[in-house]
């Protein structure tokens, strides 16, 4: 094999392995999430990492509302009869730009919030505190239970053409993997990441 051919090879490579990294930065990620007892209800708290891909920060600069869902379950194992699901909690946070005002608009049940930025707004819709995911009444504190916890790009909820978009364009496919974590009623339930 010539220099040459080795060179561009080596360039060919290199050029990939940039790219795959920056591909790689790109999505949600959970930085930490702990569950706190609070007059016998449980509360999520949680941390997640949003970096959106630049034909999105786009799409919502231009008027594309993004719908994030949060969803949190608990289950419990039988060895007898399928898994119990005793809780699951679901929330939808919105994001939109005014460009009147030039701020990003973040609501999520009741609770609005402006930023100036993309990374501010983006911290504002992965940041969780308070949310009430267990009743007391739903778990026994003698059992031990799963619980796991994702976020996503709720594409159903994008207008139809851009839902034709994401089907074909994996850009759009925004996610979280679930984190699942042992889940103990009289113990501390503590995730970082």
């Amino acid at each position: 094999m010539s220099q040459g051919i080795k060179q561009f090879i080596l360039c060919v490579l290199m050029a990939l392995s940039l790219f795959s990294v920056a591909a790689s930065a790109e999505g949600i990620k959970l930085k930490s999430a702990d569950l706190e007892r609070v007059d016998g209800d449980w509360l999520l708290n949680a941390t997640f990492q949003i970096e959106l891909t630049p034909g999105l920060e786009d799409a919502v600069q231009k008027g594309v509302v993004l719908y994030f869902q949060t969803e949190f379950d608990v289950t419990r194992s039988r060895w007898y009869w399928f898994d119990e699901k005793p809780a699951l909690a679901q929330r939808l946070t919105r994001l939109s730009y005014q460009p009147m005002t030039q701020q990003y608009r973040i609501a999520s049940e009741g609770f609005t919030f402006s930023a100036k930025t993309m990374f501010e707004a983006l911290q504002a819709v992965g940041s969780i505190g308070g949310w009430r995911v267990i009743d007391g009444n739903q778990i026994d504190p003698s059992k031990s239970y799963t619980a796991a916890l994702r976020m996503t790009l709720d594409l159903a909820k994008l207008p139809k053409p851009f839902q034709v978009n994401a089907l074909n364009n994996r850009d759009w496919n925004v996610s979280s993997d679930w984190l699942r974590f042992p889940f103990l009623p009289n113990g501390p339930n503590v995730i970082k990441r």
